[in-house]
């Protein structure tokens, strides 16, 4: 299994954790230390010695961000863990705030002042210091780079990992790595810059055709890379981690260094180069490395990011494929969900059945499950209502009728990366759940079959998910869509369909969909399909999207008669679609039950 379900912390650990850091920091003279949800490459899933704010604080999330003082803590979450950080952090030792609504920042700007506010300048970005220095400035406060202080008080932090990484095959690439270079040498040259250092290993793995097991769920090994406007790119990675043929691989292009000499080498190389570097993605230490070499600064975004958010063919024909073997996975579990006795399904049975079932169809489908994209969101009933739940055995969740599941989830193949929400009715739910959950298939189908000019971006469509809610006085607290990669990050930008979202969406991106309504206590409904952006056939200079997520969704949630013609017609015809794709490949029962599943409404 890839999936664990033991807690991987507990508030009971947190009031001797804080007070040790605390007296590190009277130790350091400092008032005040920042802990980020962050490692020193801004990575969205931590290797587990990057864990900090998790060990400190107890919260497990993705996003998250901490503030300690001598006498307050204050986390600051995103709307998707308002709920799970109240139920993981013990409310004596820490004050839930908004992070979206101002965040730090504001917090320091409001509460920090004459606080002299210590950080470790590997782990914060040139953006957010950017942020920070400005509050610092108005609450009179002085920002401090410091050693880690959760490090030193942090006895028995996990060692780095020690993973392994091979080569793509330029076959599922869909290009060398010559011609990925050349692409990003042309936005070089373009800037004016000399170099560029990526410090996203999302970046580094597609521009060098690499993946890696260093981060569960994402096929990334840690490492940052400086390309050269002339020249190999000098690649940071720990040499253990590569085969013969890897390295030999790799040194056709790269130049391999120790990641210890990063810092040091920068310092060095600098000395009269522009170098580019993101201010979103590389820390406050990289950039001062490059300054007290003498180097320019030239601030853009990574070069790589929009380079890997538009597929090429390879890319989008293996993101097809894999969505068709992940659908025939989903479906068979969808079918095997409705056969069981409901009092003997619970959150992390489901769970390990969805995962097992994937693996077993990759294998009869000549394929492998290298992963699961994210942990399995199994919630029921009232855990469906935390957006970003993780099922633990002491939160496990037996089934009972009459309610909903949340079933979110995701793959890792080869040839693609999937991620797949369906919402499905445990005996009869209540009007209410039907009602809402008709709202949110509104919104989904509106996305679905939008059409629009090339230049929209994903602020521009947002709303559209969200009219049927509104109308009704809900929402939900998350984007709508984000983007994914090819068997990269389930999450990646540049693009997104949300209140954010001001990335212009291009042909050859993928997004997913998924609006959802959350009622604290009761249930969470979210439906999700991954929408690729493809030119309009009819239509020229306009653009629309062409679903890849193939799986039946719940008709025991719609009331037929709250639907338009138009969107009868698409739920028609995509289960038609789903059925005609996936049916062929089922053994007879689960066929019969897709066969039901998929009939007109």
């Amino acid at each position: 299994m890839f999936q664990q379900f033991d807690s991987r912390t507990s508030p009971a650990n947190a009031a001797p954790r804080l007070a040790r850091l605390r007296a590190e920091m009277a130790t350091e003279g400092i008032d005040a230390f920042l802990v980020p949800h962050s490692d020193e490459q801004q990575n969205e899933y931590l290797p587990a010695n990057a864990e900090r704010l998790s060990w400190l604080t107890g919260f497990t999330g993705s996003a998250g961000f901490c503030i300690v003082t001598a006498q307050t803590a204050i986390l600051f979450v995103d709307g998707r863990y308002t709920l799970q950080a109240g139920q993981q952090c013990d409310p004596d030792l820490f004050e839930i705030a908004d992070l979206v609504s101002g965040g730090p920042a504001a917090w320091i700007a409001r509460n920090a002042g004459k606080l002299r506010i210590g950080y470790d300048p590997w782990l914060l970005t040139v953006a957010q210091e950017k942020s920070f220095l400005e509050a610092a400035d108005k609450a009179k406060a002085t920002l401090r780079p410091t050693a880690n202080l959760v490090d030193r008080v942090w006895t028995d932090r996990p060692v780095r990992p020690t993973g392994s990484a091979a080569i793509r095959e330029t076959a599922l690439a869909g290009q060398d790595v010559a011609g990925k270079l050349e692409a990003v040498r042309s936005v070089l040259a373009e800037a004016g810059a000399d170099a560029v250092i990526l410090s996203d290993p999302a970046s580094v793995c597609w521009v060098l055709n690499l993946r890696g097991n260093d981060i569960a769920h994402i096929p990334v090994v840690l490492s940052w890379a400086v390309v050269p406007l002339k020249g190999k790119v000098t690649l940071f990675i720990d040499r253990t981690k590569l085969d013969a043929a890897a390295a030999s691989g790799l040194e056709t292009h790269c130049t391999l260094a120790d990641p210890s000499g990063l810092a040091q080498w920068l310092v060095s190389f600098a000395h009269g180069q522009r170098v580019m570097i993101d201010p979103a993605l590389v820390n406050i230490a990289i950039r001062d490395a490059i300054l007290a070499g003498k180097g320019e600064i030239v601030k853009k975004r990574d070069p790589v990011v929009l380079l890997r958010a538009v597929k090429n063919a390879a890319e989008l024909a293996g993101m097809r494929a894999a969505h068709l073997r992940d659908g025939i996975a989903v479906t068979r579990f969808l079918a095997w969900i409705d056969r069981q006795e409901i009092a003997s399904l619970d959150e992390i049975g489901a769970a390990t059945r969805l995962e097992e079932i994937r693996r077993e169809t990759a294998s009869e489908k000549g394929s492998e499950l290298c992963e699961i994209s994210f942990d399995t969101i199994s919630g029921f009933g009232p855990h469906g209502a935390i957006v970003h739940y993780r099922v633990t055995r002491e939160t496990n969740a037996g089934f009972a009728p009459d309610a909903l599941y949340l079933v979110d989830s995701g793959a890792q193949y080869s040839d693609g990366t999937t991620d797949i929400t369906r919402t499905i009715a445990i005996g009869n739910p209540p009007n209410e759940a039907v009602r809402d959950a008709t709202l949110v298939l509104k919104g989904h189908i509106a996305i679905a079959t939008a059409r629009f000019p090339g230049g929209t971006r994903g602020i521009d469509i947002d709303a559209l998910a969200r009219i049927a809610l509104w109308r009704e006085g809900k929402d939900y607290a998350h984007g709508t869509g984000h983007g994914v990669g090819a068997y990269l990050s389930v999450h990646e930008g540049p693009q997104s369909i949300s209140k954010r979202g001001m990335e212009e969406l291009r042909p050859g991106m993928i997004v997913s969909n998924e609006p959802g309504y959350y009622r604290t206590g009761h249930y969470g409904i979210r439906l999700e399909n991954l929408e690729i952006v493809a030119e309009a056939a009819d239509h020229p200079g306009f653009l629309e999207f062409e679903c890849v997520t193939l799986a039946p969704m719940d008709r025991r949630l719609v009331a037929i008669g709250m639907l338009t013609a138009q969107e009868r017609e698409w739920w028609n015809r995509y289960h038609a679609r789903v059925l005609s794709m996936v049916g062929p490949h089922l053994d007879e029962p689960d066929r019969n039950w897709l066969i039901a599943a998929c009939a007109p409404l």
